[in-house]
């Protein structure tokens, strides 16, 4: 089959839809010789050229008529002519208008903005609700990323049932164990330190993690830092109002955004890496923190169980006192933290590119 993926993702985010763009793109090109792809995206990246098609078509996303006329005619035209097979979107807004003859593949992560719309903004709620239905109806197959998104997926739009397959992704070999303490020097890190990765948005459920932590520092009389990475996402002023009267404030160190190269170094050293959030999808950074054999303490909700499997560490996301609880029994439990560490390689080991590739192969055979 020929296959064409909507890969604006890659040119146009910077987070988990990018990754999981980038990566599944990645394994796609290793792992299948059966089928061809060619991505249609906003630019080419040099470092595929030769290994896939890449099709370029600018987007001016500010201008939002031709933001439309590109999603809705310019691209539908280019898949015509390119006399593809299928067309599979991995930001599950589209395809659109496809002869019948071209099959529609969507992968959804979540339905957040169906379920929580309090943690969307208000137009992405909106396009959702407008388009999702007539996507989902129209589409030959449906992948998503854990069984909780199938569960969300066809309790909403029972339709999809049938032609919905559950795979879930895999992390990027790059995350692994790191002994070098470079990028803690980079950031001045001296002292042991909780971490935290993750937009800073409502969503993700931050400002439960600054309350755990003040309980955690009222106990303990050993300096121990909260790292928390990641950049603003929308409605974060609430978390920066608590930030500013916290009183371990100069121990809270935010980075924004950080150069990936420091990831599995701060993954790998810190004391456990803490991922309150009230809902995902998947929930990448818990598999990225595992593969660096980090202890993980995560929300019991939703997808995020399937992640940490039997090595995570669980707590319920609105019970900070739980929350506190486990930084004690980390902080205090060299052999908790041992046996963690261990359970957290091997169920990372568990999830593989390969693997996925295999089944998507399947998947996409068995389209009817």
């Amino acid at each position: 089959m020929k296959i064409a993926i909507l890969a604006d993702p890659l040119d146009n985010q910077n987070a988990g839809i990018h990754t999981f763009t980038k990566k599944l793109v990645n394994a796609l090109i290793q792992y299948d010789e059966l089928n061809e792809y060619v991505l249609i995206r906003e630019k080419e990246d040099a470092a595929l050229v030769g290994k896939v098609e890449q099709i370029a078509i600018q987007n001016y996303r500010r201008f939002l008529p031709y933001a439309a006329l590109r999603m809705f005619v310019i691209i539908p035209i280019v898949l015509r002519r390119l006399q593809v097979d299928a067309v599979l979107e991995p930001a599950h807004f589209g395809p659109f208008n496809l002869p019948r003859r071209i099959h529609r593949i969507t992968v959804i992560h979540d339905l957040t903005a169906l379920l929580f719309p309090q943690f969307h903004r208000r137009h992405s709620q909106l396009l959702q609700r407008i388009f999702l239905y007539g996507i989902l109806k129209k589409t030959d197959l449906i992948l998503t990323v854990s069984k909780h998104s199938f569960k969300d997926l066809t309790r909403i739009f029972p339709f999809t049932k049938k032609k919905t397959v559950v795979i879930p992704p895999a992390h990027d070999p790059f995350y692994q164990p790191q002994p070098s303490r470079i990028a803690l020097e980079k950031w001045k890190i001296q002292s042991p330190f909780f971490l935290s990765v993750g937009t800073i948005e409502p969503r993700k459920n931050l400002i439960l993690l600054l309350k755990a932590y003040q309980r955690f520092r009222d106990q303990n009389d050993e300096l121990v830092l909260l790292v928390m990475v990641g950049g603003k996402g929308w409605k974060y002023q609430s978390f920066y109002d608590e930030l500013a009267q916290h009183p371990y404030r100069q121990d809270i160190l935010l980075t924004g955004f950080v150069d990936k190269r420091d990831l599995p170094v701060l993954y790998s050293h810190a004391l456990a890496f803490i991922y309150p959030s009230l809902y995902e999808g998947f929930g990448m950074p818990i598999l990225e923190a595992m593969a660096c054999g980090t202890v993980v303490i995560c929300s019991d909700r939703s997808s995020m169980p399937e992640v940490g499997g039997s090595a995570a560490l669980y707590f319920d996301p609105e019970n900070e006192n739980e929350l506190q609880d486990l930084l004690q029994d980390v902080f205090l439990d060299d052999s908790l933290v041992k046996e963690r560490k261990e359970l957290s390689l091997r169920e990372a080991a568990s999830f593989s590119w390969e693997n996925y590739v295999h089944r998507f192969m399947k998947a996409i055979h068995d389209i009817k």
